[in-house]
């Protein structure tokens, strides 16, 4: 079945289902197909022809990485191009129309097929270029490229973007103004392979590039923001919008943001390169990603995800508050294969939230820890979500590197969620679920080989193979392994993975490019170095006032974006200050990829809060602040990074090692004073002492170790002996 993102969530699995759970399974439908609101549902042959479009797609990145390697600037072009072509089939740029709504008129239908006359012009031109260049022609002239190619691409493309959100049809029809700015799109991509093919590619970004560059650049910024707001929303429009403005306004600003400025075509014929679109967060979308949404789709196909939940139930749903652990537990999981924190609150919140608020968790609760766990599962090695392949690709960091670093800190915030609902489930007295409303545990792990591809996964990676190697044979595995289950994938399962994939790839690569705009920007103009500069300035008065700024510019630059995109941009913006500083890449990268994170649950733009909002039903805004106090061991442990570098698996293993128990015992005292319980509940004073003591097990110095361990101890033993005639449940 699939879900459309307007419904209502649907509510806890009817009373039967639950308590048939210890003969079949709680979970069934987490990895079906979630339907976003303003994605088109196609039926006969236009079904046929965009998931056609959508296996190639799958598959020309399969073959081109594998088989056939393309040279990197046409790959990216033609990686860009396709996700615009598909995401524009799929994706309406205004809402569908219904009973309340009614239907586009004749005259905007006719305007919208007008409209492919110069596009198709365009599209023409792009053919007669190539054939004057293959006569031995050195460059076209500039007048052909702006009155035949420039001019009417640019306004067949704001006119088509315009008109787009005008359409009212029914959910299966297609407009004709996407279908202009398919064209568009092809338009603007076969152009800048032929002149990126040729000598003038050398020229970009000086007064001799050809102005066609130019024309065609600003043409697809336009098509990549455009398809951006469709996917993802207008937050990241809005922030990248801001960046293209100061290019042009920024020799009128005063103080370190002034800079001497560029001119349209100076900007226009370099952003468009390795410089800004096609530069790292394109380089990671058209490689990493895409092959690792791959995989995810080869998974939901043979319904490991479903596994997945059901395996995490059978493990937690018995604890008290059962459901609350299990969401932790099966958010973590899913999150090695979905890459973002809004996907894991659907995919996972839709059977967790309902049953949390069954136990006992308010709606607020519920909602606010399937957010902070699905945040988490952007942290969780080895894949972490996208970021982890950006900081690879950014630092020159081998990617194994950075996910041994992220285990201790991936362990510590799971388990400040875990005591953290733990400890309100002790103080409110919650019971865990039934033992017949839990799949048999004897069961599933009969089923234990469909964590095979993930294993296959990190084996390969730390065996020393390629990402691109490894992650290619562990898709292949998952489909040999769907052999052995009740699930097997056949050449139309395998089929419709390559299709899913497709499909969900094109938010994250529409992102990937709007991204790519920002770090253009950043880099072309030079405001990342005058930021470091005004770091730089902080950290003589204070590191730690330079750290806070830091955070606090990461969070805003990340809310209401999705996380590769908020990493990206903080990372172009903050981590060189960062390093500038004196702290070092991998420290410094991390502290601002995990605020990247965590901005999925900050007020007052929180995108993981308000989708679990919207499935417990409660105000959004309050679940948003619920889920920051929930994750906030995510807000203090990227200040562990900088004090005690031996959290990321810098140092000696005793280091390490002791660093990794102290802080774990930190986050305990923590969540305990967080949720007002420790072994019993706990006054105003008790709770300002075991702050201090977090602190102190958390700053990781040996001396602040020492003490923080003897104020955990006499804590322990107070909350002990007052407990004595009333003993309270052990920590599950």
């Amino acid at each position: 079945m699939s879900h459309n993102a307007d419904s209502p969530p649907h509510d806890v699995k009817d009373e039967g289902h639950v308590s048939a759970a210890s003969s079949a399974t709680i979970a069934d439908g987490v990895d079906e197909e979630v339907v976003e609101a303003n994605r088109r549902v196609f039926t006969g042959w236009q079904f046929l022809l965009f998931a056609t479009l959508a296996i190639l797609y799958s598959g020309f990145h399969l073959f081109s990485l594998n088989v056939y390697p393309i040279e990197t600037w046409s790959f990216r072009i033609i990686h860009i191009a396709g996700a615009l072509i598909l995401g524009y089939g799929l994706f309406a740029g205004a809402r569908f129309a219904d009973a309340d709504t009614a239907a586009s008129p004749a005259w905007l239908k006719a305007l919208g097929f007008a409209l492919l006359i110069p596009a198709a012009y365009t599209l023409v031109q792009v053919v007669l270029m190539q054939q004057t260049l293959n006569s031995g022609a050195m460059r076209i002239d500039p007048a052909v490229e702006n009155w035949h190619f420039g001019y009417p691409l640019m306004a067949t493309t704001a006119v088509a973007i315009v008109l787009s959100w005008g359409f009212r049809l029914e959910r299966h029809r297609f407009n004709p103004a996407d279908l202009v700015l398919m064209v568009c799109a092809l338009a603007s991509a076969g152009y800048l392979l032929l002149m990126y093919n040729s000598p003038m590619r050398a020229s970009t970004g000086t007064s001799f590039a050809p102005i066609g560059i130019s024309w065609a650049a600003i043409a697809g910024s336009l098509l990549i923001l455009e398809l951006t707001r469709r996917v993802a929303g207008l937050a990241l429009v809005v922030i990248s919008a801001i960046f293209l403005v100061y290019v042009f306004a920024g020799p009128y600003l005063p103080g370190f943001l002034g800079y001497p400025g560029l001119s349209v075509q100076r900007f226009f014929s370099q952003v468009y390169t390795d410089a800004g679109i096609l530069g790292p967060t394109t380089a990671v979308s058209s490689t990493y990603i895409i092959l690792f949404i791959i995989f995810a789709a080869f998974l939901q196909a043979s319904k490991v995800g479903d596994y997945f939940v059901n395996f995490a139930f059978a493990a937690a749903g018995r604890a008290r508050g059962g459901p609350a652990k299990v969401s932790i537990f099966a958010s973590g999981l899913m999150g090695m294969i979905n890459g973002t924190s809004a996907g894991n609150v659907v995919s996972t919140g839709s059977l967790t939230i309902p049953l949390m608020k069954k136990v006992g968790y308010p709606a607020r609760s519920a909602g606010a820890i399937e957010a902070a766990a699905s945040t988490g599962g952007q942290i969780m090695p080895p894949i972490m979500g996208a970021g982890a392949f950006i900081m690879a690709e950014v630092t020159g960091i081998p990617y194994t590197e950075i996910a041994l670093a992220a285990l201790i800190p991936a362990i510590l915030y799971f388990a400040s969620i875990y005591f953290m609902v733990d400890f309100e489930a002790a103080r409110k007295g919650m019971r865990g679920m039934r033992k017949d409303e839990i799949p048999r545990f004897s069961r599933l792990v009969k089923q234990v080989y469909l964590f095979a591809p993930i294993i296959i996964l990190i084996s390969a990676l730390f065996m020393g193979y390629s990402v691109i190697r490894a992650g290619t044979l562990a898709t292949a595995s998952a489909a040999v392994v769907s052999w052995i289950s009740p699930h097997k994938m056949g050449v139309k399962a395998i089929l419709k993975a390559l299709q899913l994939a497709g499909t969900m790839s094109i938010q994250i690569i529409a992102v990937c490019a709007c991204a790519g705009l920002i770090v253009g920007v950043i880099s072309l103009t030079g405001v990342g170095a005058r930021f470091s500069s005004l770091l730089l300035g902080l950290a003589g008065v204070s590191q730690l006032l330079a750290l806070v700024f830091a955070m606090l510019i990461s969070i805003l630059l990340g809310m209401g974006m999705p996380t590769t995109a908020a990493y990206a941009v903080a990372a172009s913006v903050v981590a060189p200050g960062l390093i500038n500083i004196g702290i070092q890449p991998l420290v410094a990268h991390f502290f601002v990829f995990y605020f990247a994170v965590v901005s999925a649950i900050t007020p007052p733009v929180a995108l993981a809060s308000y989708a679990a909002a919207g499935i417990s039903g409660d105000n959004p805004m309050g679940t948003s602040v619920a889920s920051f106090k929930i994750g906030l061991a995510a807000f203090i442990v990227p200040f562990m990074f900088f004090y005690s570098p031996a959290m990321l698996m810098e140092g000696s293993a005793l280091q390490i090692l002791r660093v990794g128990v102290t802080a774990t015992l930190g986050i305990v005292l923590l969540s305990g004073m967080v949720q007002k319980w420790f072994f019993g509940p706990v006054n105003g004073v008790t709770r300002v002492v075991m702050l201090i003591g977090a602190i102190f097990l958390i700053y990781g110095g040996i001396y602040t170790d020492a003490l923080g361990l003897a104020i955990g101890a006499a804590l322990f033993v107070m909350q002990r002996k007052q407990r004595a005639n009333t003993p309270s449940p052990t920590i599950s």
